[in-house]
């Protein structure tokens, strides 16, 4: 009768600790371990297969998602479990042409910002108008205002003052919607304007965006590999 591996014998192959093993068990990643009759764990290979797989689930969507959907694919009926990791390539997919938009809206601003036209006074934009050409509510812009994002200027009006977006500030809320729709959050895209304004370039802006596409490219394989052993378990009878 195959005796199985020790959990020493697993973390040697798997590059995991004894512990991590055995809190991946408790959290339900892997399938309970069988006990010998001295009380030892004996791991199969497919156990072994299991924290591969969790690993490359781990690199394409996050640690906390990646145990969530080992347990619940064991648990969930076939067709839901299977959308679920659907969900995980459609996200992915998205997340690096939203990046990718990001990346060419951020090249295309640098590259007006380092035109020799000198602005004119009819360049500039109403909330209304700023609003609708970036597909944002005046709602967002005002809050992207209030968090230091945007700084547009005030006009006198007979009911007092409206905003007023010169090229400088359509500029900054065209990065921040950029940047937003890349998944940047609002304290990382804060960084990035203040860094825009210190060095009046995009270059540092675009590096991230570059190391951000580039980490994308590492989790797509990744979770190419683990969505083989993510269908054998949805497709074990149970």
């Amino acid at each position: 009768m195959d005796e199985g591996l020790g959990t020493d014998a697993v973390s040697a192959v798997t590059g995991y600790s004894a512990q991590q093993i055995r809190d991946l068990e408790a959290l339900g990643v892997i399938a309970q371990a069988r006990r010998a009759a001295n009380g030892y764990r004996r791991f199969s290979p497919l156990h072994v297969r299991d924290l591969h797989a969790y690993r490359d689930l781990a690199t394409a969507v996050g640690p906390v998602r990646a145990r969530h959907a080992m347990r619940e694919i064991r648990v969930l009926p076939p067709g839901e479990a299977a959308a679920l990791v659907s969900s995980f390539h459609v996200a992915l997919n998205r997340e690096r042409n939203d990046a990718l938009a990001a990346r060419e809206a951020l090249r295309m601003i640098r590259a007006e910002a380092a035109s020799d036209t000198k602005p004119a006074d009819d360049d500039a934009m109403t909330i209304t108008e700023l609003a609708g050409a970036l597909g944002v509510r005046a709602s967002t812009l005002r809050f992207w205002e209030k968090e230091g994002l945007v700084r547009p200027e005030r006009v006198a009006t007979r009911a007092g003052s409206a905003r007023h977006y010169p090229l400088s500030a359509i500029q900054e809320a065209r990065i921040t919607a950029a940047l937003r729709a890349a998944g940047y959050r609002i304290p990382d895209v804060r960084d990035t304007m203040n860094a825009v304004r210190r060095l009046h370039d995009l270059d540092d802006p675009l590096k991230a965006l570059d190391s951000h596409v580039e980490a994308i490219t590492h989790r797509t394989p990744a979770l190419l590999r683990a969505g083989t052993t993510l269908a054998a378990i949805i497709t074990t009878p149970r």
